[in-house]
């Protein structure tokens, strides 16, 4: 089984770009949400953790919750880099870099950041590294973003190439709220 879990409320503005910008969230938000995964998580998961703070913050509180738990760090499950745009207010970006990113969804780097590609291509490397896993019967779960789970989605569901923005999954659980998929492998989604 694979729990992806969203990270709590940050501290930001509505309306500004925000993917590998480390900001940090709501702590009374992180707090309630590791209280709402420590009573659902299994004994002896394995968590691995995005490493932008609001993710780490999570991690922190569930381990003093549940020290039963294994955690780890990955890189790859960070939020996409969206380069110059982070920080930005996303209705103020020139249309024509839009338009850009939207003409080559899948390979522009967006704001000279990442590009669709490479994100799908960490994210996939985890999650066939975790679908592997899954006959060892041990839960994992992934303290992420709502980009890192819609592109696991996508994985999930046998698209491992989104070319076109119109197709990139719009669904993500909200902010301290995971997704779960079953094993053995079979990858039927539910809440958490």
């Amino acid at each position: 089984m694979i729990w992806l879990m969203r990270h709590a409320q940050p501290l930001i503005a509505p309306g500004i770009c925000y993917g590998a910008l480390d900001v940090p969230a709501d702590a009374a938000a992180t707090q309630q949400a590791a209280q709402g995964l420590a009573d659902r998580l299994p004994t002896g998961a394995s968590v691995l953790v995005s490493p932008l703070q609001r993710c780490q913050q999570l991690a922190q509180a569930l381990e003093v919750l549940r020290p039963d738990v294994r955690f780890g760090t990955d890189q790859r499950l960070s939020e996409m880099n969206f380069g110059s745009w982070e920080g930005q207010r996303w209705d103020a970006l020139p249309p024509d870099a839009f338009d850009a990113w939207i003409s080559d969804f899948w390979r522009h780097p967006v704001g000279g950041g990442e590009c669709v590609a490479d994100f799908m291509g960490r994210v996939a490397a985890v999650w066939d590294a975790a679908t592997a896993a899954c006959l060892v019967d041990v839960p994992l779960v992934w303290i992420t973003h709502a980009g890192v789970i819609r592109a696991a989605r996508s994985i999930a569901s046998g698209q491992r190439e989104v070319h076109a923005a119109a197709d990139w999954p719009a669904a993500a659980p909200g902010y301290g709220q995971c997704w779960r998929y079953q094993a053995p492998c079979n990858w039927q989604e539910d809440a958490c």
